[in-house]
């Protein structure tokens, strides 16, 4: 494997390869087009679960590559469409049984949620719904409570082994690794596979990404108006970090023609 395809980017989907809106990838074709020719895995990221993330995975054509799942509780294998690894779900949703009822009652996930429920609150089609809730590492949901008993329910999570992220809809529980931490690994494991190094380019729009972002040799922030996005990071004063002009997937076309081509003019 030659130096130019010792790459490999890192995506989260919702509001920055997906539209926010739509979940469209249409704006995004021009850079997917050209990091398939070139042969860069692209390694999805995101809260979408085993069971969504392989029919997208092999839509957008690449089934061959691995696939973080549920924020980085887990990792889907290359061509698979169910983790191998221990799932823990039902393990994390007995520490939630547990909880005072007053700490319970302020957090509604998924299972808590019919799939009309799910489909309302996401704008997912009911089929894909049914498919978001198929977990096997994580819970996502709202918390409904006051603030001061959102540090409580943290502290009781953090007392059980379990985390809480913030993305850009929902607060995601689990037993922990983020997509930093995923990406890491993945990258190692390239580093094996390639017997070199590897240099990883990160791209999402919300705080539960901000760790894959610094993780990575190179990232970009894409903007989302439907949150408060990202704010100033670390990376963007050395420039390792870029920040996009146009939101979702129009801002990742941009953001991966650019990296690519700037890898380029610097080996030139």
């Amino acid at each position: 494997m030659t130096g130019q395809q010792r790459i490999i980017i890192f995506s989260d989907l919702d509001g920055t390869l997906l539209d926010h809106a739509d979940y469209s990838w249409q704006a995004a074709l021009p850079a997917l087009k050209k990091i398939k020719e070139q042969d860069i895995p692209l390694v999805l990221a995101s809260s979408k679960t085993a069971a969504e993330m392989a029919p997208l995975r092999a839509a957008l054509g690449f089934d061959h590559c691995e696939a973080i799942v549920e924020n980085g509780a887990g990792v889907l294998p290359p061509h698979v469409s169910y983790p191998k690894a221990q799932r823990s779900h039902d393990a994390l949703l007995a520490v939630l049984t547990s909880m005072p009822n007053a700490l319970r009652c302020g957090f509604s996930g998924f299972s808590d949620w019919s799939a009309d429920e799910v489909s309302r609150r996401t704008g997912l089609d009911l089929a894909a719904s049914a498919r978001a809730k198929q977990r096997d590492f994580s819970e996502p949901g709202l918390w409904s409570g006051s603030d001061v008993q959102l540090q409580q329910f943290l502290l009781a999570l953090d007392a059980k082994s379990l985390f809480a992220q913030q993305g850009g809809r929902f607060l995601t529980l689990s037993f922990g690794a983020s997509k930093a931490d995923r990406l890491r690994e993945i990258v190692s494991l390239y580093e094996s596979r390639w017997d070199g190094p590897v240099e990883s380019f990160a791209l999402g729009d919300a705080d539960n990404d901000l760790a894959m972002l610094e993780a990575a040799s190179r990232g970009a922030i894409i903007p989302n108006p439907a949150h408060g996005g990202i704010g100033p990071m670390q990376g963007e004063k050395d420039g390792r970090i870029i920040r996009a002009t146009m939101a979702g997937p129009a801002g990742w076309n941009e953001s991966v023609l650019s990296f690519l081509a700037n890898r380029v003019m610097t080996k030139d």
